[in-house]
């Protein structure tokens, strides 16, 4: 028998388990501390792509989504409006929006989520801490701090978590253009 892949996001005080595909964490609803609601890592970036599986799994906290806003320079070209199932969904891209965030606003206007954006080609075992950490309820780190996937604050480390590991967030610079300066 074949189990059908699951993503636990926080709704309330309990955790709902929502079949899907999304890789999303969310802090609890009573949680208000800190930069991010949770964190998203999606497969690409098509936003178009990825959104009916993310405002899904949203549904329970939001209810149906008016708009979606991000940042144009990261995100492939996408649509004004997109159909999410019967409803239609406004996407609103800005350049003065931070790269590593999404926004979600749901149908009263005032219900949001800020969603912590794991870029896609992130190792597995990066973006799951980089998602368990933002979704920690009184996390307050900034986008920079958390996406440089080491341990944070003066918390103890999620398990298996090393102070010695590779400066991913150099990695991660190099990976999507950057060069290490090296001296001849």
């Amino acid at each position: 028998m074949r189990s059908v892949p699951s993503t636990m996001i926080a709704t309330g005080s309990a955790m709902d388990v929502v079949p899907s595909r999304v890789r999303l964490r969310l802090k609890p609803q009573v949680a208000s501390a800190g930069h991010v609601d949770g964190a998203w890592w999606p497969r690409s970036r098509n936003l178009c792509a990825e959104l009916p599986v993310l405002l899904a799994a949203l549904r329970p906290r939001l209810g149906r989504v008016e708009r979606v806003t991000y940042n144009l320079s990261v995100w492939d070209l996408a649509v004004r409006k997109a159909a999410i199932g019967p409803e239609v969904a406004r996407l609103d891209g800005f350049f003065s929006q931070s790269s590593d965030l999404v926004t979600v606003i749901g149908q009263d206007g005032h219900t949001r989520l800020t969603l912590l954006v794991v870029p896609p080609d992130t190792a597995a075992a990066t973006a799951h801490r980089v998602l368990m950490t933002a979704s920690r309820p009184h996390n307050a780190d900034t986008t920079e701090v958390l996406l440089a996937a080491r341990p944070i604050s003066a918390s103890a480390p999620v398990s298996g978590e090393s102070a010695d590991e590779p400066d991913t967030a150099a990695e991660r610079w190099e990976s999507d253009g950057g060069r290490m300066y090296e001296h001849a």
